[in-house]
């Protein structure tokens, strides 16, 4: 199993982030969405939100690729829709690539 951590701003509008926090809700999730992300090798996902500061945190079989998850993606309708959706919701990190959502984080530390 793989672990990883990544990061994402919403826009700074306490508006934006309550909706934001609705679509993520349980009972307003897209059912067809949660079958993708599972589809591309991700077994756990959660997000953590401070202010309007995100951190992902995912948990993946070991042959999973952010390549072969975007593959996926570009295939699948819906979740292109949901991306479109939640991109209204989002704004890059500072120093992001352009067109860059969740920037990967490097882990630099371990309980050992």
């Amino acid at each position: 199993m793989k672990r990883y951590c990544l990061s994402l701003d919403l826009k700074d509008d306490p508006a934006l982030i309550k909706k934001y926090k609705w679509h993520h809700a349980p009972e307003n999730q897209w059912p067809e969405i949660n079958a993708t992300i599972r589809a591309t090798g991700v077994e756990a996902m959660e997000i953590y939100l401070f202010g309007n500061r995100m951190c992902m945190i995912m948990e993946t079989t070991d042959d999973f690729t952010f390549v072969r998850m975007d593959e996926i993606y570009q295939q699948t309708p819906r979740t292109q829709e949901w991306e479109e959706l939640m991109w209204g919701f989002q704004q890059p990190l500072p120093g992001a690539k352009p067109g860059e959502k969740w920037v990967l984080m490097e882990k630099i530390f371990t309980l050992p």
